[in-house]
């Protein structure tokens, strides 16, 4: 499973993600977002909730069923705090990798399985933290090295796949579980998505059309997903980037 091309393919996201996204750069401006940044289309409501739509492809856990897997792994994402005054000092989760470790307790209690957390160091340091002090659930498996998806598969195969564990609950984002699926299926695993943030219909009135800082940040996380997907199968149809089963 080797990924010797793993920091170059890395830069290179970030670099795209620096320049293609809103309120973006001189490349958004240059090639498809002058029309939408004159319009502040992408800030209204409206889009936000047109992008969401398309780029959240995978449905909600049905929990009021049981759930045939044998581990949750949540995914990491967002920022940390290592040394979050109001808790001592100890790490804290933003808000963003918040819900994703809220809702993954969530799963954990529901289901009885067992817990595994990827991300790098700073990530799953506070993410462990978080879920045992503030959900009381313990974290049985740590994969600290990933820095994008497609190392949380990779490396997430590599810590669970000796232990026998294949079918696995995945905790992320609505806009990223799809990416992510494919990228741990496409590692061998057999997945159970397990969005979190969902969409949430609301009523067309004249408020979906006045330009609102939420509703960039919502467009922005939509339109990264949709990118960093086409990414993913362009890296896979040229053979940069594959997982080796």
């Amino acid at each position: 499973m080797a990924d010797t091309q793993a920091p170059m393919l890395i830069a290179l996201k970030t670099l795209l993600h620096t320049l293609l996204l809103p309120p973006g750069g001189p490349l958004l401006l240059a090639i498809a977002g002058a029309w939408l940044i004159a319009r502040r289309a992408d800030t209204t409501p409206l889009v936000a909730d047109t992008l969401s739509r398309i780029a959240q492809r995978s449905p909600p856990l049905d929990l009021t069923r049981p759930v045939q897997a044998q581990a949750i792994v949540i995914l990491g994402g967002g920022l940390e705090r290592l040394g979050a005054p109001e808790y001592g000092g100890e790490p804290a989760v933003s808000m963003g990798l918040l819900e994703r470790v809220n809702y993954g307790a969530f799963v954990a209690k529901r289901t009885g399985l067992p817990v595994a957390i990827s991300g790098d160091r700073d990530e799953t340091s506070a993410m462990r933290a978080s879920l045992a002090r503030d959900f009381g659930v313990a974290t049985r498996w740590v994969e600290e090295r990933s820095r994008d998806t497609f190392q949380n598969a990779q490396f997430c195969a590599a810590l669970l796949y000796p232990l026998g564990i294949r079918r696995v609950v995945l905790v992320t984002d609505a806009d990223h579980e799809w990416r992510a699926v494919q990228e741990f299926a496409s590692a061998g695993f057999d997945v159970v998505p397990a969005p979190v943030g969902l969409y949430t219909p609301s009523p067309l009135d004249a408020n979906s059309y006045i330009p609102h800082a939420t509703a960039l940040v919502r467009s922005s996380s939509a339109l990264y997903e949709l990118l960093g997907d086409l990414a993913r199968r362009l890296f896979a149809t040229l053979h940069l980037r594959r997982h080796t089963l």
